[in-house]
């Protein structure tokens, strides 16, 4: 209830693009917003893109008008299937690296990078790493400005097969996980 008594309406936000169901076609993945809403809410889908209400909404557009917007609509769907295209290319082309760097004399910390590309929060995955393997582990800035997840101790093994697991559990099984090894350079003394 609002202050003067009367009920508030409930508000339905998109679980793909979180605006409201009448603003999906701002955000660039119309396709995906539909399939969500006729599956989570088939009441409002019906209201919004049925036969119905599609010729309701375009009733008062000139003959020229009802194509130029359907020749936009189509654009927009060819735009929005291509980048989703692009972004799965990029994401099986690239790789999560799984590296091995010695400290001291048998110190070793595991450093994970590649991560955030497929959607994986680093920080959370950091913390998944700690309590599981009962170690520090953090987020930190590589060379590259990139986000780099650094644990404690030698757990590459462990790493590499839980993040494996990952990316497979995401539907993302053709991407490679990386194992490198890098180790100090000797000081010369002379």
């Amino acid at each position: 209830m609002t202050e003067d008594g009367r009920s508030a309406l409930p508000i339905i936000y998109c679980g793909v693009c979180t605006f409201p169901p009448e603003y999906c076609e701002f955000g660039g993945t119309l396709q995906k917003c539909k399939t969500w809403l006729n599956v989570e809410h088939p009441d409002v889908y019906d209201k919004l893109y049925s036969e119905d209400a599609l010729a309701k909404a375009t009733e008062g557009l000139s003959l020229e008008k009802q194509e130029k917007v359907e020749r936009e609509i189509q654009k927009l769907q060819a735009k929005e299937a291509n980048r989703a295209e692009k972004e799965l290319k990029k994401k099986l082309s690239s790789k999560v690296v799984v590296k091995r760097v010695e400290r001291s004399k048998r110190k070793h910390v595991i450093a994970v990078s590649g991560v955030e590309v497929f959607g994986i929060d680093p920080k959370k995955l950091a913390k998944t790493f700690a309590s599981k393997f009962a170690t520090g582990a953090s987020v930190t800035k590589n060379l590259e400005g990139k986000d780099e997840i650094v644990i404690q101790g030698d757990v590459g093994d462990e790493v590499e097969e839980y993040v494996s697991d990952l990316l497979e559990e995401k539907g993302l099984d053709g991407v490679k996980v990386e194992r490198t090894e890098d180790k100090p350079k000797k000081k010369s003394q002379g």
